[in-house]
């Protein structure tokens, strides 16, 4: 098992996930950040640090899509380690909004650290 990130990081990028992650397995994306599912040691710690509770564990149904995009993903942007002020200004406006993976995703790297 892993976690991983879904749409519902899209746009927001808040990074508490990244705060307490004792392994480093988070990716920045322009817009969302992804977790690397062969980093993930499956503590799940980084779960209920998630205000927009975009991770899961990849045992839920329907989430074969997300594992293939972070795996993809993180293996193509920047680690980031900690958190730094990337959230965007207006990420509690986007949080919890239908259909963002198709209005807002971009395969463009973020910054990381």
């Amino acid at each position: 098992m892993t976690y991983v990130v879904t749409d519902a990081c899209i746009r927001c990028k808040y990074m508490d996930c990244v705060e307490v992650c004792p392994v480093d397995c988070f990716y920045e994306g322009e817009t969302m950040l992804v977790i690397n599912p062969s980093e993930c040691i499956d503590c799940g710690v980084c779960e209920p640090e998630c205000p927009a509770e975009a991770i899961l564990p990849d045992t839920e149904n329907g989430l074969e899509q997300w594992l293939e995009l972070n795996a993809t993903f993180s293996s193509q942007w920047p680690n980031v380690t900690r958190k730094v002020d990337q959230t965007p200004a207006d990420a509690d406006e986007h949080k919890g909004e239908e259909g963002k993976y198709d209005k807002y995703f971009t395969p463009e790297a973020g910054a990381g650290d």
